[in-house]
């Protein structure tokens, strides 16, 4: 069995095996592996598979591995949609129960339903975003009603 052939049935083990992992180490090595494998396929000799191997995997694991994880772990820029209204504050229209009520959010009229079942919120007061179902804002009264 030719060598790049041997290359290329690593790449396929490091590439099922970072499925597993998700460290994206298994699959950047993978990458050079193949890069490896592709060299030996066009006639490179074994010194330079392996030094292909070598390179491709310094520059995986050196520099697109940390560049990959600083992306991954920032958190999203901006919040959107029905999502960035969680956590507003709105106005009762409408008195608000658990099954329904009205509130103005964000200079719109939203149908809403209080987050604890047990209370009753008047008219007037003010009221927190907690999340959004659909086209109903549940709500949580923002001072204590008596």
């Amino acid at each position: 069995m030719p060598v790049w052939v041997v290359w290329l049935i690593a790449a396929v083990v490091l590439g099922v095996a970072e499925l597993f992992t998700l460290t994206l180490a298994l699959g950047l090595l993978a990458a050079a592996a193949l890069v490896a494998g592709v060299a030996g396929a066009i006639g490179v000799g074994l010194s330079g598979q392996i030094l292909a191997f070598l390179a491709a995997s310094a520059a995986g694991l050196l520099v697109i591995r940390p560049i990959a994880r600083r992306h991954m772990a920032q958190p999203p820029l901006l919040r959107s949609g029905a999502e960035a209204l969680v956590g507003r504050s709105a106005l009762v229209v409408e008195e608000i129960t658990a099954d329904g009520g009205r509130i103005k959010l964000s200079g719109e009229e939203w149908s809403a339903r209080c987050l604890d079942e047990t209370r009753h919120i008047p008219a007037g007061a003010r009221v927190d975003v907690m999340e959004i179902e659909g086209a109903t804002a549940v709500v949580y009264p923002r001072d204590e009603l008596p």
